[in-house]
């Protein structure tokens, strides 16, 4: 036992031996500048001291002394330079000492003598003439560089750069970051100047196009290319060109994509699990939402359907239909790129013509007109409408509206929140109305208007989203009135009046309305009226949330027993000798019918603050009960909490529980409004600045742009229906008003501010 441990020792010592000949030596740092024919030894050795137990194996895949496995169009270029030496090409770049792998070792790193040329990246045992060249990198325009980062410098303390080549990667390290950001410049320079590259897909693709009126030539384009057809064998490249190591996946690295070339293989294979799936709807959900994520493989997905759809050995099968029902869920929600949309119809037209009167012929009519319709989805399709694409039907869309109510449309996959806008009006009556009405989210808690370029089925997958995390919410579309432009010409016994009734109410239980508690008493009073009538021991009374502001139910309960809160008025019957409420006479609300309850209610919240202003509907989105007003101007400034009232034809500022506004602002006289930061507002009008510290900056600017709107409509500029718009800014400016009495129609940033 002992000579066997002392044979092991023995042989322990020798192998540590040749790795300190090849590892443990002393390395000398050098730095790119100082490149010349006196510092071309690293190591202290000669340019002969090259250990055969460094690795010969490149980072394409090829041994650095054998060139079978090289490609042809490569081996004239690497023989040639094989050659001659370093210091003769005339083509190279950049040249210096660089470290490869630098983590997770125990063995002291090795620095490589690296050069680049016009054509690869190559590194060297040595920088002696004729050393070994041990890797190179040929660089197409497909390669891709990583620059520094300090991360990696945190945790190696070294400047790192990575090349993607075709198949593997070269990791670059050096202590000194000029150095880093000199060779990741010159890399990519080299990378810049490549000529783009084309698959044989592509290139099929473009004869295709060419002899697109000539069925002969393109049936021998099918026939001589596999490529172009259904197969059953795994694809083991895109088949279209994708950057190399392609940073596009960084950005997603949290939901687990790798690159986007082996994203593009992975779907490709989901794509031939449909064929077997019991239940395709996960599989189609899954490799759309993956297109969401990643914008690049929409048009290789496009591809891949096109080329499963073709040449199929069995086109009718339940199996294959498979795949038109992706592609149907592909066109409702992606538009694919310019040369792949020709290509698509083409096939779609193909196939038409091949197979009349099929499936396969109806699935192709529904893609092309969901194709001229499509725009691009801000959620995946739910799963409903998954089941319902892939019949080639409509969805059903339940829409209520204030109080009971609710219709139920039929909406497709493009219907936009204008569209059901116009449909609702139509059905309820309402296209007289001179008030505008919109869509809005809504629970039990929040709601939210709807843009009208909104896409329906988009917000039909939030709420599935948002019922999957949140069981208990409930979510739903409701048709309100959103701007109140004349509520004299509201008709007592239309549906308007009931809207306004309805919406006037809710104001007042989610405490959106900035009236004086007793206001808030003689409301809920008179909802309780509405509702079942006069008080008798045998009604259910409705719970108190239902009638009256929660927040304050809660104070009054906090507070101490020595001050009993005082029953509200509707929720007992009047004492005898009690005075009745000081707005209305005495008596007026025992017996009151329910168009007189309805009635009162209307009047006096049409003389609370800001309601006299001729609407109240919209406060419920323009206000915030904790909205922070700070008010400059030429003669000072002041901050104090404030209510914000947009009404048709002014803005105006109100205490809490106070008749008259404080001060009103006719929109002639307001110059801009605008977003100036992340929670801030801002409205000049005259030379006084208001700056408004809020949540609700985007209720606000919708609000503003649908009276400027409405306003146009009124004296004839504008378009019949009124809708919240969405711009396309990246950055949120101020809006400058020309000095005409008419303000020109306002944008709507697209992203939350």
């Amino acid at each position: 036992m002992p000579v066997q441990g002392f044979c092991w020792f023995l042989c322990c010592r020798q192998g540590f031996s040749l790795l300190g000949r090849d590892y443990g030596e002393k390395e000398e740092e050098e730095s790119f500048e100082l490149r010349n024919k006196e510092d071309l030894t690293c190591n202290g050795r000669g340019p002969l001291e090259v250990t055969l137990s460094q690795p010969t194996r490149t980072a394409n895949g090829t041994n650095g002394h054998s060139l079978s496995e090289v490609p042809d169009e490569m081996k004239s270029l690497i023989i040639e330079k094989s050659k001659m030496g370093l210091e003769e090409d005339p083509e190279l770049l950049v040249k210096g000492w660089l470290f490869r792998e630098v983590r997770g070792s125990w063995i002291k790193q090795r620095c490589y003598w690296f050069v680049l040329s016009q054509d690869s990246l190559d590194y060297y045992s040595n920088s002696e003439r004729g050393a070994r060249r041990l890797g190179t990198l040929v660089l197409t325009n497909l390669c891709s560089v990583i620059w520094p980062d300090k991360q990696t410098f945190k945790e190696t303390g070294y400047w790192s750069i990575t090349v993607y080549g075709r198949k593997h990667c070269y990791r670059l390290y050096t202590k000194h970051f000029n150095e880093a950001v000199h060779w990741a410049c010159a890399v990519q320079k080299v990378i810049d100047t490549k000529a783009p590259v084309e698959t044989p897909t592509q290139l099929l693709i473009r004869d295709i196009e060419e002899n697109k009126f000539n069925p002969e030539v393109v049936d021998n384009i099918y026939q001589h290319n596999p490529i172009l057809k259904y197969t059953q064998s795994p694809l083991y490249a895109p088949l279209l060109p994708f950057p190399y190591g392609s940073l596009e996946h960084t950005y997603h690295s949290g939901k687990g994509y790798a690159t986007v070339r082996e994203e593009a293989v992975k779907l490709f294979n989901c794509l031939q699990q449909l064929e077997s799936a019991r239940d395709p709807v996960p599989l189609i959900q899954g490799v759309l939402q993956t297109c969401l994520d990643l914008r690049s493989l929409r048009d290789e997905v496009y591809c891949q359907l096109v080329k499963q759809t073709s040449c199929t050995p069995q086109p009718h099968t339940a199996a294959h239909l498979r795949y038109w029902q992706l592609l149907t869920c592909m066109s409702c929600t992606f538009l694919p790129g310019p040369a792949v949309f020709k290509y698509l119809r083409f096939h779609l037209k193909r196939i038409q013509s091949q197979f009349p009167d099929s499936e396969m012929d109806n699935y192709a009519s529904f893609i092309a007109e969901a194709l001229e319709k499509t725009r691009c989805r801000e959620c995946v399709p739910s799963w409903e409408e998954i089941q319902v694409l892939m019949g080639r039907q409509e969805m059903l869309c339940t829409v209520h509206y204030p109080g009971p109510g609710s219709c139920q449309l039929h909406i497709s996959s493009h219907t936009t929140a204008n569209e059901v806008v116009r449909r609702m009006l139509e059905k309820l009556g309402l296209k007289e109305s001179r008030n505008t009405f919109s869509l809005f989210e809504q629970n039990a808690h929040w709601e939210r208007a709807v843009g009208g370029s909104t896409i329906i089925a988009d917000i039909l997958t939030r709420f599935e989203n948002l019922s999957a995390k949140e069981s208990d919410s409930q979510w739903r579309l409701c048709f309100k009135l959103y701007c109140l432009l004349d509520a004299d010409a509201i008709s007592v016994d239309s549906i308007e009046y009931l809207f306004l009734f309805e919406q006037c109410h809710e104001m007042v239980v989610r405490g959106q309305l900035p009236a004086c508690e007793e206001d808030l008493q003689t409301l809920a009073a008179l909802r309780l009226q509405s509702v079942i009538g006069d008080f008798s021991t045998h009604s259910p009374c409705p719970p108190l949330d239902e009638l009256f502001p929660g927040h304050m139910v809660e104070a009054r309960l906090l507070m101490p027993p020595c001050a009993p809160p005082a029953l509200l008025p509707a929720t007992q019957p009047p004492a005898q000798g009690c005075p009745p409420p000081q707005r209305f006479p005495g008596g007026l609300l025992g017996g009151a019918s329910l168009s007189l309850s309805l009635s009162l209610s209307l009047s006096l919240c049409l003389s609370l603050p800001p309601l006299s202003i001729s609407f109240s509907l919209p406060l419920s989105f323009s206000f915030s009960p904790s909205l922070a007003l700070s008010l400059q101007s030429s003669t000072g400034s002041f901050s104090q909490k404030l209510w914000l009232g947009v009404a048709a034809t002014c803005v105006s500022l109100y205490r809490q529980g106070e008749a008259e506004a404080l001060e009103s602002f006719p929109y002639g006289q307001i110059c801009s409004y605008g977003v100036s930061d992340s929670n801030t507002f801002k409205i000049t009008a005259g030379d006084r600045d208001l700056l408004f510290e809020t949540t609700k900056l985007t209720e606000i600017m919708q609000l503003m742009n649908a009276y400027f709107s409405a306003t146009r409509r009124q004296r004839g500029r504008g378009d019949d229906v009124v809708s919240i718009t969405e711009g396309t800014a990246v950055e949120v400016g101020f809006h400058h008003l020309s000095p005409t009495p008419i303000p020109t129609l306002l944008e709507l940033p697209s992203h939350p501010v």
